[in-house]
């Protein structure tokens, strides 16, 4: 009897602890359930503002936004324009680039009379003025024939460069350090070739750097100016083989007697001029060779080999 008394108490004792300790359990599953809900919105807030920013290559973040400020453009434009005098419009062309901040770079010009002059010119403009002078140009000057515009995105070039730059300056620093501590001759001498290599490196990566900021910082419009009877012709269109030869050796030939009726016109008053003076001096040669005394024939002798006369 006591066994089994002993036996429903020591029963009716793990019960208890059991239903203590799965209590417990519920109450601490409930808890963490409870901070785990509480802390979603700053897990998600946090991977939202990892996924805003931008990686690189290879995973790492990083701090710097790229925004359309940050690309790196190259603008270049050409245009030919009709227009009536060439010089005038020419003039008035560097005044346009001018007052928009722009200058001109390069200049070629081909006098061939009023009408058929041209002139090449070629300017540099600051991109946020590049729309703007393009179009006043095409407008002001004259007639626009053509107009070609083309744009080249740089921007991962310039990082590149930029990057391999800051490389090649810190590995400069390294070799002059490693130099101060060079002990014998020959390690002198291959560490001194070695920071010439990359001072050579440096200086070309340099180069490179300043070229694309000068191309992005200005964009670069070609202007073809054109009498109002110039002929102008697209390369694309003109002919090839033996009708190109043809029109080639016609265009030369023109040229050749154009040079030729110029050289002639220009020599053409002084052979006026000096016509009276070779009249004259003709004149004096013959009038000389017409006073001079005349030299008496010889009397006809014995041929050699004939009969003697007085024999007869």
């Amino acid at each position: 009897m006591r066994r089994i008394r002993y036996g429903v108490a020591l029963t009716t004792a793990c019960s208890a602890l059991l239903l203590a300790g799965c209590g417990s359990s519920s109450m601490d599953s409930a808890s963490r359930e409870s901070s785990g809900a509480a802390s979603a919105p700053a897990v998600a807030q946090n991977l939202d503002n990892q996924a805003r920013q931008p990686q690189s290559k290879d995973g790492l973040v990083s701090n710097v936004n790229l925004t359309q400020q940050d690309r790196q453009v190259i603008y270049t434009g050409a245009l030919t324009v009709r227009a009536k005098q060439v010089t005038a419009a020419a003039q008035q062309a560097k005044q346009i680039v001018t007052s928009a901040g722009g200058y001109l770079s390069k200049e070629e010009t081909n006098s061939a009379g009023d009408t058929e002059d041209t002139a090449t010119l070629e300017f540099k403009i600051p991109p946020d003025k590049y729309n703007e002078v393009l179009g006043r140009l095409g407008k002001d000057l004259g007639k626009q024939l053509s107009m070609n515009q083309g744009t080249q995105d740089v921007t991962m070039q310039v990082a590149d460069v930029n990057s391999r730059l800051k490389s090649a300056q810190q590995s400069l620093e390294s070799l002059r350090t490693l130099l101060k501590k060079a002990d014998t001759v020959g390690q002198v001498l291959q560490v001194e070739r070695e920071i010439s290599s990359r001072e050579a490196d440096l200086e070309s990566l340099q180069a490179q750097q300043k070229q694309l900021a000068t191309q992005v910082a200005m964009a670069t419009v070609t202007l073809r100016l054109v009498g109002p009877v110039a002929v102008v012709e697209d390369p694309s269109d003109e002919p090839a083989g033996f009708l190109g030869g043809l029109k080639a050796g016609w265009q030369a030939l023109v040229s050749f007697a154009k040079v030729s009726v110029t050289v002639l016109g220009a020599v053409l008053p002084w052979l006026v001029a000096s016509l009276p003076l070779v009249a004259l001096v003709i004149y004096l040669a013959r009038r000389d060779r017409g006073r001079r005394p005349r030299t008496p024939m010889p009397p006809p002798g014995p041929q050699p080999g004939g009969p003697d006369p007085e024999a007869a």
